[in-house]
């Protein structure tokens, strides 16, 4: 059995995003499910691996860790060798450039993306009411935050250089809610360099694994 588990359910976006790093990584894997509904996460034992109540927790033999990026980080750094080598950067400065894009995707990327995601795709499908409000400012946010990956997305490939890496892995699970089960995936696929940079991440195999693993109902 591996040694490696990971806890909570695939269609989180904190989960998926370990997930994809994984299989990047061609680590084995076991999921451990955590029934929020029932209030696993808040059990006594739960709580001593995170400490938060959230979703992901992460054990790799007797190492424990949370925060998703901080999860993916370990594991291109200890598994450095192999499946996608370079996931993490190869030198200082590739590691640097990579590093403060995903700070980017963390501050900057996320709360909007984020707060979409939740009222668009998940508010419907918990029958909760959507606040127009929240919406339009998280949408607003969003295009000021894409229009600096549109100029970045010109002068290269991906958002840290040339090669895919944690940087790009970790914009997919926000983005592939708000491209397939909302209506505002075209502030990413109506974009030149944005649409392109889409269309080629979510084209990974470990990416497609993972969408593989989540289960949704239909989009009404």
């Amino acid at each position: 059995m591996a040694s490696v588990k990971v806890y909570g359910p695939p269609l989180s976006t904190a989960v998926s995003r370990v997930l994809a790093c994984l299989f990047e990584k061609e680590v084995e894997f076991q999921i451990i499910n955590v029934e929020m509904a029932k209030g696993q996460h808040k059990t006594t034992d739960y709580l001593k691996i995170q400490p938060f109540g959230q979703v992901p927790a992460f054990q790799d033999g007797e190492v424990t860790l949370f925060e998703s990026r901080a999860i993916c980080r370990y594991v291109s750094e200890k598994c450095a060798k192999q499946g996608n080598k370079g996931l993490f950067g190869l030198d200082m400065i590739t590691k640097a450039s990579i590093d403060q894009w995903v700070e980017a995707e963390g501050q900057s990327f996320n709360p909007p993306s984020s707060a979409l995601v939740f009222q668009l795709a998940f508010a419907p499908m918990m029958n909760l009411k959507q606040d127009p409000n929240v919406i339009k400012q998280s949408e607003e946010k969003l295009v000021k935050v894409l229009d600096v990956y549109e100029r970045r997305l010109g002068e290269s490939r991906f958002l840290a250089g040339d090669e895919f890496s944690l940087a790009d892995l970790s914009h997919l699970p926000n983005t592939q809610y708000l491209v397939d089960r909302t209506d505002k995936g075209g502030l990413f696929t109506e974009r030149k360099n944005v649409g392109r940079w889409w269309d080629e991440i979510s084209s990974r195999d470990s990416w497609k694994k993972v969408v593989d693993m989540q289960t949704l109902p239909p989009k009404s």
